[in-house]
């Protein structure tokens, strides 16, 4: 089942248009934009879910590599919207969350790496469940430093997959604290590269 090219040296140069710099502004596009909109007016709408509700357990892998132009992240599409999120996934038996996350990028993304057991951060959001009923869900994010990317996984073919820069990531995906964590990745990796070189912060 897990066959493929183990990943050397750097990964494979990422498409143009996924390749965004850093350190220059950029400006959000209309359409994530009011995605996010409608996402907070939607929370706004449902003080009773949010606050008492009980929320529902999930865990997700913020998978991370170093590309040409800096750190890259994973992002995925859901099946039913074709919102981009991050690999996500219920509790499994008898399994730690760093682990399930771990399981989540491979089956949703073909993605294997070494999860970190301490999480990276939380983020919330409304979840629409098979009956149609919507319920809070606190997503526990861990980081997932990337190995090997795999053409066959469980869910392929049912979403998009794409490598794209933080700031790229954050500006597509809707929810606010995974926005917030998307950059403080960045942050966190940059600091970490210039200490590498001996560059002062």
């Amino acid at each position: 089942m897990r066959s493929g090219n183990r990943a050397s040296g750097y990964p494979r140069r990422p498409h143009a248009t996924t390749r965004r710099r850093e350190g220059r502004a950029i400006e959000p596009d209309r359409k994530e934009t009011q995605n996010t909109r409608d996402l907070l007016a939607e929370l706004a709408q449902q003080p009773d879910i949010l606050f008492r509700a009980p929320f529902r357990m999930q865990y997700a892998a913020l998978c991370y590599r170093r590309g040409f132009e800096g750190i890259e992240v994973l992002l995925v599409t859901t099946r039913a919207s074709g919102r981009w999120i991050i690999p996500k996934g219920w509790p499994i038996d008898d399994k730690p969350p760093h682990k399930v996350a771990a399981q989540e990028a491979f089956e949703e993304a073909g993605v294997l790496g070494k999860a970190k057991r301490k999480p990276f951060g939380r983020y919330t959001y409304l979840k629409t469940l098979a009956d149609g009923q919507r319920v809070p869900c606190l997503v526990q994010v861990h980081l997932v430093k990337f190995a090997e990317e795999l053409p066959r996984f469980r869910e392929a073919g049912e979403r998009r997959v794409e490598w794209v820069s933080c700031v790229e990531a954050a500006r597509r995906i809707c929810e606010p604290e995974l926005k917030g964590l998307m950059l403080a990745l960045y942050r966190k990796e940059e600091v970490k590269e210039r200490n590498r070189r001996g560059v002062p912060n």
